[in-house]
């Protein structure tokens, strides 16, 4: 037996060579081919977007979010998200402000946001934490009070809804990953999308090297597109989410039942009120980081393997100095993702919540 910290979801196979089949008929691979075109469709129908693009991956659309708004100082973000999140900012020759984070939903805080704000601040570039909703009411009301355009990091939360919207639709631009490790995937992939027309052009022609046609340029784009066979694992995949969701929230569930009655020796993250989560990953935070270790040695002996998502802090980064984040520092090394995917047993869950307990009580 071995449990990973995750597994993708895959399709029939059959469905998918029917794809493939198409693809070898029309001979086009790439360039924004047919499927490319049927699959932004169907997101923006499921999810209830405006406008979305399909792109290669979730990093580069950070980029092209960041580029698409023009920005060039700083940019207020969070210390606790993966890598790709500053990494991406500093990139683009921005500058990343971090703040810290709310000990409960572990993303970014508002009230510090205000606080941390300059003449030379740009954006705010915040992260949905584990596909767990930003509190995106208090964080628009700053943004409008200080008129900064606002980036969500919305990597994790495909499925997520707050207020009964997709969490993709809230912000100037939302970004997502696609990659295989997320809930639905296109093997690689990611999109941008966004309420404002405006930024769809210049986003699209960002993707596509700058074209406005096929020999005028007007930005120095890059090539952010992605092909028809990412396109068809994602036409594949999309009718399958709700089930996956479900699952997930059926495993989900079956952790906190399992964990619940531990006395206070570790937390769980806060989901706020209005929020159906698409239960993306299962962190735990241990009362210490000698416990966290002891706990991942345990598992790791029984074949189990869980990770330290996000560990270290962003603020420790070495092209980032000068900012200490107490509550996210700390909850970068007592946090532990264990697994979750779609082919997990009630019994594997089961098993994995007896060893932590059994460290938990004994050491």
């Amino acid at each position: 037996m071995n449990i990973p910290v995750t597994k993708p979801f895959l399709p029939d196979f059959a469905e998918y060579a029917l794809q493939l089949k198409g693809i070898w008929q029309r001979e086009w691979l790439t360039n924004n081919g047919p499927l490319v075109n049927e699959l932004e469709l169907s997101l923006k129908q499921q999810l209830g977007l405006e406008h979305l693009l399909f792109v290669t991956n979730g990093t580069v659309a950070l980029q092209i979010a960041i580029v698409a708004l023009g920005l060039d100082g700083d940019i207020i973000t969070t210390p606790f998200s993966y890598v790709a999140t500053t990494s991406s900012i500093v990139w683009e020759k921005c500058k990343p402000v971090m703040v810290d984070v709310c000990p409960g939903s572990f993303n970014i805080d508002p009230e510090k946001i205000e606080a941390a704000i300059t003449r030379d601040t740009k954006a705010i570039l915040a992260t949905h934490v584990f596909g767990v909703p930003c509190d995106v009411d208090a964080i628009e009301e700053i943004a409008k009070k200080h008129d900064l355009p606002v980036i969500y990091d919305a990597a994790h939360a495909f499925g997520s809804t707050y207020n009964g919207r997709s969490v993709l639709s809230y912000g100037d631009i939302a970004t997502c990953s696609f990659h295989a490790t997320k809930l639905f995937h296109t093997v690689e992939g990611g999109s941008v999308s966004t309420p404002r027309p405006e930024l769809l052009r210049r986003m699209a022609q960002l993707r596509n090297f700058g074209h406005v046609n096929a020999t005028e340029f007007d930005v120095p784009g890059i090539n952010g597109k992605n092909s028809e066979f990412h396109a068809a694992m994602g036409l594949c995949n999309l009718p399958h989410v709700h089930g996956i969701v479900a699952q997930r929230q059926k495993l989900y569930a079956r952790y906190k039942e399992n964990l619940a009655d531990s006395d206070g020796d570790f937390q769980f993250q806060e989901v706020p009120a209005r929020t159906e989560y698409n239960c993306a990953y299962f962190p735990v935070v241990f009362m210490s980081e000698q416990v966290l270790l002891k706990i991942t040695e345990t598992l790791n002996l029984h074949n189990v393997a869980p990770r330290r998502y996000f560990y270290p802090a962003l603020s420790k980064l070495p092209y980032i100095s000068g900012q200490d984040m107490p509550v996210a520092e700390s909850i970068a090394q007592r946090i532990l993702c264990l697994p979750m995917y779609n082919s997990l047993s009630i019994e594997e869950v089961d098993m994995i919540c007896r060893l932590i307990k059994r460290v938990v009580k004994y050491g």
